[in-house]
């Protein structure tokens, strides 16, 4: 876990890492939040909709920004005020998913940071943007 401290931040630095979605990811998701979609639960289903299996839940894979946040940038003194993401293609079980922070702003009178955030999958493609307003507490 990271520990940065707002005077060791600068815009332009970046951090990552990767993420596979498992079944089991799916499965814990729907149990948390109740979410019986069968888009996300039913192979048959989500195959009769053009899909090659079960979707995963957008705000499953946007849940991987608060580990972004929280573990890397800025890490632990992170206190997320805002997030604004897009959804820009789907994600399936078995994606490897390559989660991306980037500091565009610094604002010293608040010790706030923007990010601009991407999620990609194994293939390069664009799953996920937006970006995140976090304070350095």
């Amino acid at each position: 876990m990271n520990n940065y401290k707002f005077e060791e931040l600068s815009v332009g630095m970046s951090e990552s890492f990767n993420v596979t979605i498992t079944e089991d990811m799916l499965s814990k998701f729907r149990d948390i939040t109740g979410d019986v979609n069968p888009l996300h639960n039913d192979t048959e289903f989500a195959v009769s909709k053009g899909h090659p299996g079960r979707v995963a839940f957008g705000m499953l894979t946007a849940s991987f920004l608060s580990t972004l946040a929280g573990v890397y940038i800025p890490g632990e003194r992170s206190l997320i005020q805002q997030v604004e993401t897009k959804f820009a293609n789907p994600v399936y079980i078995g994606d490897e998913l390559t989660v991306k922070g980037e500091i565009t702003e610094l604002i010293d009178s608040v010790q706030r940071l923007e990010l601009k955030v991407t999620i990609t999958n194994q293939n390069g493609k664009k799953v996920l943007r937006g970006k995140m307003q976090i304070l350095v507490v």
